[in-house]
């Protein structure tokens, strides 16, 4: 885990042929003692859950949803033209409950671009998702201490961690980086121990996933459940 993430899945980007685009659909499946965090690059995703929300999400909004005690979801990609043109790309991660919030009812919000924090300078932008971090704070609704962010680098820019959270990772989602001398590619995640502030450095243009916040401590994952009780599970 870093701080609350407990599970990441970087999707795409997806080209598939439309006769098989039915293929890619997430049937119902169950959840609990998380949150669900689906970010898009491209594309479009349809939700739909057990509370009888349906959203499609696109690039730039998040949509959280919280499974609490339990809920029941898809995930469905309905225009095959999105799919056969190579554009889906997406970001899914969990974030565990707190112990206090393991049993709360499920809840699901949609987020879009426009009441997210974005800064930029000289090589930099950025994406406040959730939590805060660098003075900023989002309106997302958490339930502990976090931070996710979404950056964007130009060749040669140089970019440093966080300080406000114990617990920070950064996950490459295309081209790389060097960090204390060492280069790192798309598809790997760097996890920095409390103290270390390294800078950044993009070796060209470079997307990147920064992430973590507050340990929660010991929890336990199987499927799709997450708890600190095992026996829950």
């Amino acid at each position: 885990m870093v701080g609350p993430f407990i599970f990441m899945d970087h999707a795409g980007p997806v080209a598939v042929q439309p006769e098989r685009a039915k293929s890619m659909d997430v049937l119902p499946h169950p959840h609990i003692g998380l949150s669900t965090v689906s970010y898009l690059f491209g594309g479009q995703v349809t939700h739909r859950d057990s509370l009888g929300v349906e959203q499609v999400i696109r690039p730039g909004e998040v949509n959280w949803m919280t499974a609490g005690r339990g809920i029941a979801h898809s995930e469905r990609f309905e225009d095959p033209a999105v799919l056969a043109g190579g554009q889906l790309e997406m970001i899914q991660t969990w974030v565990a409950l707190p112990e206090r919030d393991e049993e709360a009812m499920p809840a699901f919000d949609n987020y879009k671009p426009d009441v997210l924090p974005i800064f930029t300078d000289t090589g930099v932008w950025m994406r406040l998702i959730a939590g805060n971090a660098f003075g900023l704070k989002s309106n997302v609704k958490t339930h502990s201490p976090l931070f996710y962010l979404h950056l964007i680098l130009e060749k040669g820019a140089r970019f440093g961690l966080p300080k406000e959270h114990s617990e920070r990772g950064i996950y490459i989602v295309k081209g790389s980086v060097e960090v204390l001398g060492q280069t790192y590619l798309a598809g790997q995640m760097l996890v920095f121990s409390k103290g270390v502030d390294p800078l950044i450095l993009s070796k060209e243009p470079t997307t990147i996933m920064l992430l973590g916040g507050e340990p929660l401590g010991e929890l336990f994952i199987w499927w799709n459940f997450v708890s600190s009780r095992k026996e829950r599970i």
